[in-house]
């Protein structure tokens, strides 16, 4: 039983043997460049790739921007290709433009590569930089001296045509601007019609206004009721054709004896009229209630005694 234990067990390990050695044979790197030998100052394409099995862990050496003598001059896009043959294979290359400005013979040493199961290594690369051939037997010529270039106002547009046309639409818009804003019609505006107000209905807001005052409140009494018997006598001239500035209370009450009068309006004239002479003349101290009523009485008075107009009368067509 121990014996066929470890008989399984070399064979396991035997397997594993095989599998690594299997794995480590498909990673293969190495390095080359596009052309071995160049002119001065010309470039190649250095190449370093990695054959590797698919997801398999490989870390690619640091190339930094020189080595010695050979200058990186630009690192190009990396590649990255599946083996046709074997799909479980891909190629990773990675590539740099390289040049030199010094002529001679370079080695580009061992490029290094780490995996898990320890470091790889490229072979070296031996670039050679040539000097540009001179052929000496020819005579030396000075350096020529600028052509000159007539460049003119055309050329200038054509060069900067882009600008020249948005200036151009950039003034168009602001002259359409202001010529719209100077010749934008104007909106009509339409004028109310005035509303005409009543006799009455300018007597009643007027002694609104005189109640808002709150003169007797304030103690200005006989002036509070000169103004109210300001209001009453406009109306009366108006309402009734009568001198009522000029004429008494007497003679305000006569002219309108055969006005129509209802016996309650003749009366409120009456208290308020005799009530404002007491006050203007006889020095009388009202009571607030008093000085209240009379202006309620003054305005149900106007009410009493306004103009009622008359509804229009339509006369119907007699029907054919």
């Amino acid at each position: 039983m121990k014996r066929l234990f470890n008989s399984a067990l070399f064979f396991i390990l035997l397997l594993s043997s095989i599998g690594f050695k299997a794995n480590a044979q498909y990673i293969k790197v190495e390095s080359q460049a596009d052309r071995l030998s160049m002119p001065i100052g010309d470039q190649t394409i250095l190449h370093v790739s990695a054959s590797i099995p698919l997801k398999t862990d490989i870390t690619f050496p640091v190339i930094a921007d020189s080595i010695g003598k050979i200058k990186i001059a630009k690192v190009l896009n990396a590649d990255t290709v599946i083996d046709k043959k074997n799909p479980n294979l891909e190629t990773i290359s990675h590539n740099y433009a390289v040049t030199s400005f010094d002529t001679g013979v370079y080695v580009l040493p061992q490029f290094t590569f780490h995996t898990k199961t320890g470091d790889i290594k490229t072979g070296t690369i031996t670039l050679q930089i040539k000097a540009v051939p001179v052929d000496t037997t020819k005579a030396f010529y000075d350096i020529k001296q600028p052509f000159a270039v007539s460049y003119n106002l055309w050329d200038w547009l054509m060069d900067h045509w882009v600008l020249v046309v948005s200036i151009l639409i950039a003034v168009l818009l602001i002259l359409g601007i202001v010529y719209y804003i100077k010749n934008k019609p104007k909106p009509i505006k339409q004028l109310e019609a005035e509303r005409i107000y009543t006799i009455d209905e300018i007597a009643i807001n007027r002694l609104n206004e005189l109640k808002n005052k709150n003169l007797w409140q304030q103690g200005e009494v006989k002036l509070y009721y000169i103004e109210l018997t300001e209001i009453l006598r406009d109306y009366l001239e108006q309402r009734y054709r009568i001198q009522a500035h000029e004429q008494t209370t007497e003679e305000i009450l006569l002219s309108l004896k055969n006005m129509e009068l209802s016996k309650e309006s003749n009366s409120i004239l009456l208290q308020i009229l005799t009530l404002a002479d007491l006050v203007k003349f006889a020095k009388q101290q009202p009571t607030p209630y008093e000085n209240e009523q009379s202006l309620e009485h003054a305005i149900i008075f106007i009410q009493q005694t306004r103009v009622v107009p008359k509804p229009v009368e339509i006369k119907e067509e007699p029907s054919k």
